[in-house]
């Protein structure tokens, strides 16, 4: 407890809103976690550099949190910081006549209506996609057809040891729902995406397409983290749980939606440990029916 005593300090000395024993539920899509031992909000590069820096000198774990709209956190809470970024990590700047970089603390929607205000083409499959853009990029996220990998032509990082660096689209191993982020242990701070002039009209026409068909096939209106499965190949996650007469399955308060079989949704308290028995069940469900081993894509924590 010393410890984050000691990163709480310095968050406060660099005017960083902080709390202790914050619930994870309240930052997360699912509304499903226990309490992160320190969260921590941070604005610019330098608070982040110093946050990492006495996280790492105090020997104490730390995570970066996105919109939560891909994460299940464990009931027990977690151990260590949890990271937030805000301010400077929001901004979105055309850089020129089709080119736009993006802080990774913002929404994808915000992105996406930036985009729409430039005339610039692209990005219409990421609208409705509820993440942050760093956390697109990290998971190279995509929908009908699109995906990030299409249009970052950069990802600007921080090392765990607090330098500033850049990487080029070749250097992403960006596939599917995977970058190199996934491993090398660097925070992304900024992605910058190059897309294609078009008619705002054209533009929005996709957009509402898009999702028109997100709120007629989705359980929007109750809390998930999205796509629990990954797609495996030669399949459909969602299709494979239907055919398995999974669809309303329940374990406590977390049931795979009668709308898409593909997500898992909190229908009121729905715990952790609820929708990990429940993801366990639809595995081996699948797998003993149809052969298909699904693997989770949503992220334990």
């Amino acid at each position: 407890m010393k410890s984050i005593s000691n990163i709480k300090t310095t968050a406060e000395s660099l005017n960083c809103n902080c709390k202790i024993n914050e619930p994870m539920s309240l930052h997360t899509t699912f509304k499903i976690g226990g309490n992160a031992e320190l969260f921590v909000e941070v604005k610019t590069n330098k608070q982040l550099a110093e946050i990492l820096k006495s996280c790492n000198d105090n020997n104490v774990p730390f995570m970066i949190l996105g919109k939560g709209s891909n994460l299940l956190v464990s009931d027990k809470g977690l151990k260590g910081v949890v990271i937030t970024l805000a301010g400077d990590f929001k901004k979105i700047d055309l850089l020129d006549n089709n080119t736009i970089y993006c802080g990774s603390g913002a929404s994808l929607a915000k992105l996406c209506t930036k985009a729409l205000a430039c005339n610039l083409s692209g990005l219409e499959f990421a609208w409705g996609i509820p993440g942050s853009t760093g956390g697109a990029a990290f998971m190279n996220a995509g929908a009908y057809g699109g995906e990030m990998k299409d249009v970052i032509i950069s990802v600007t990082h921080i090392t765990p040891q607090g330098k500033i660096e850049t990487l080029k689209k070749d250097e992403l191993e960006m596939s599917y729902r995977h970058s190199v982020y996934k491993e090398n242990g660097c925070i992304i701070i900024g992605v910058t995406v190059q897309l294609k002039n078009d008619e705002p009209a054209k533009i929005r026409a996709k957009m509402d397409d898009y999702m028109n068909r997100r709120k007629s096939k989705q359980p929007l209106e109750y809390p998930s983290a999205g796509s629990v499965f990954k797609r495996p190949e030669g399949a459909y996650a969602g299709t494979l749980i239907e055919q398995c007469n999974l669809k309303g399955v329940s374990v406590g308060d977390a049931q795979v939606s009668e709308k898409h079989a593909g997500f898992i949704i909190n229908t009121g308290k729905a715990t952790c440990e609820d929708v990990c028995n429940l993801i366990k069940k639809v595995q081996d469900t699948v797998k003993k029916e149809t052969g298909y081993t699904l693997e989770r894509e949503i992220i334990l924590l």
